[in-house]
């Protein structure tokens, strides 16, 4: 096979995160993204090298048997470059979810049966639709000098943007404030930024709303680059207006907190805050998980699916509990627990109800001081966040800690910040991984380095897409739950 080849070929089983190996008919195999094992595709071969290749999916000749009708997808499945297997009964996402994770785990650390963890049945999300409680939305053309559009990139397009005015994973607010938000600036012919040319003034819309309170937070991302045609105090009044229009014709379910105003001029096709006004209201809001309150601003970390985030702390806490063997919260008083890469604090502050003091480290100023605040609203005084790297601020921290809760961003932890975590020799660990890869290669670190994996866990946090979250419990070689000088949470 070289590179420019068109075949065709079946998808024999997809690896993680959403690799399709194809076999065409004489028994060549290739990667082609965006695929569903049992799909019949056509494809381009766009990379050959050291007899391994790639491919660009041109065409689903044959739906898999597994697929659903096409009736039942979102209407901008395979336009979108959102979810991946809209098409897959839910039962059937989850399924391949938990073997990807399965083979990742396996082939860094062995087998259970090799190496002696229980892999659990993976969990799903509470909710499979309308599950997302933040959007970032583009605005930009469907095509070269068309309309007005806002929503999500389309299927591999760095400039096409699909108004996704029917999306599933969001309820009907994001979907009412998006059309109303694109209907108000397309009437208004304001220009939104070219990618190329870098003129412009619309970029983005976030919209986040709690789950537990209802409270919408309304934020437009733009340029200061506004043409002179325009009044830029008028313009954003009249929006902030037809926002509110929304909640007053009762056609939102939640309630407005906030309409914001970000501006950002930076060449990354990134939401970034260089400066952020409040139009109305507030600039955050509240989200409550597991009995605790977290007020949330525009860009803070929180995790996306709140009550899958619930399920995904849960299943964490009854993972502490039995590595202390007992559900008893007494003997853990005497503690100190590090929550590493802890974003707004959510974990931490489960967790300091059972334990003689947290310490927080995030490397996100902003998540911190949300993390402070947060603390206090929920009236924990032993909690402590401290902003700075986590390869530099273990060695500023005075108390050594009795266990370690590990969440890092996608890329996993850095190799010097592991040996530094390892080098405290703490009996037990958590880690909680939304990218499996990179687990998987921390994992083989940490098992050479004297720990045994003892239980692993899949939770769905986000469905209908490639993503999954993982949870592990780690145990230093010689410890058992028996032997734990500490108890439960």
């Amino acid at each position: 096979m070289k590179k420019g080849f068109r075949g065709e070929g079946l998808v024999k089983y997809v690896d993680f995160p959403n690799k399709g190996v194809v076999e065409t008919a004489d028994g060549e195999k290739l990667i082609v993204k965006n695929t569903i094992p049992g799909q019949m595709v056509s494809f381009a071969c766009n990379k050959a090298r050291h007899g391994k290749y790639e491919g660009r999916l041109l065409e689903v000749l044959e739906q898999s048997p597994m697929e659903n009708a096409p009736a039942d997808c979102c209407p901008h499945f395979g336009i979108c470059g959102g979810c991946t297997y809209q098409s897959l009964p839910y039962e059937q996402q989850l399924e391949m979810k938990e073997a990807q994770v399965r083979k990742l785990i396996a082939d860094a650390i062995g087998t259970e049966e090799e190496s002696g963890y229980e892999f659990l049945p993976i969990t799903g999300s509470p909710l499979q639709e309308a599950y997302r409680n933040k959007m970032e939305f583009t605005f930009g053309d469907e095509y070269k000098d068309g309309p007005l559009a806002l929503g999500m990139h389309k299927r591999g397009s760095f400039y096409d943007i699909v108004t996704v005015n029917d999306c599933r994973i969001v309820d009907s607010d994001f979907r009412f404030i998006l059309q109303a938000t694109c209907d108000f600036f397309a009437q208004s012919k304001v220009p939104y930024l070219h990618r190329l040319t870098h003129e412009g003034y619309l970029r983005h819309l976030l919209v986040r709303k709690a789950v537990k309170t209802q409270e919408i937070l309304i934020d437009l991302v733009t340029t200061t680059k506004l043409p002179d045609a325009f009044d830029e105090n008028e313009l954003l009044e009249s929006y902030q207006q037809e926002l509110l229009e929304l909640e007053a014709e009762g056609k939102l379910t939640g309630k407005i907190k906030g309409i914001l105003h970000t501006k950002n001029d930076s060449l990354a096709d990134v939401v970034k805050d260089e400066g952020t006004d409040i139009l109305y209201g507030a600039n955050y809001f509240y989200e409550e998980i597991l009995g605790l309150r977290f007020k949330i601003s525009p860009f803070s970390f929180f995790q996306t699916n709140s009550l899958g985030a619930e399920v995904l702390y849960e299943k964490a806490r009854s993972f502490i509990r039995e590595a202390y063997g007992t559900n008893s919260k007494e003997e853990m008083k005497g503690a100190t627990l590090y929550d590493l890469y802890s974003g707004t604090g959510t974990i931490a502050q489960m967790m300091a109800p059972a334990c003689a003091k947290v310490v927080g480290v995030e490397i996100v100023e902003e998540a911190v001081e949300a993390a402070k605040e947060n603390a206090k609203l929920n009236g924990l005084s032993n909690c402590e966040f401290l902003a700075g790297d986590v390869l530099k601020a273990l060695d500023e921290i005075e108390e050594k800690p009795d266990f370690i809760i590990l969440d890092p961003p996608r890329d996993g932890i850095h190799p010097k910040a592991l040996e530094k975590i390892i080098d405290y020799g703490v009996d037990s660990m958590i880690y909680i991984s939304c990218k499996p890869t990179s687990l998987a290669r921390d994992l083989e670190v940490l098992t050479a380095r004297g720990y045994r994996v003892q239980k692993v866990a899949c939770v769905d946090m986000f469905p209908n897409t490639y993503h999954v979250e993982t949870v592990c419990l780690l145990q230093k070689n010689g410890q058992h739950t028996s032997e734990s000088h500490y108890s439960g949470c």
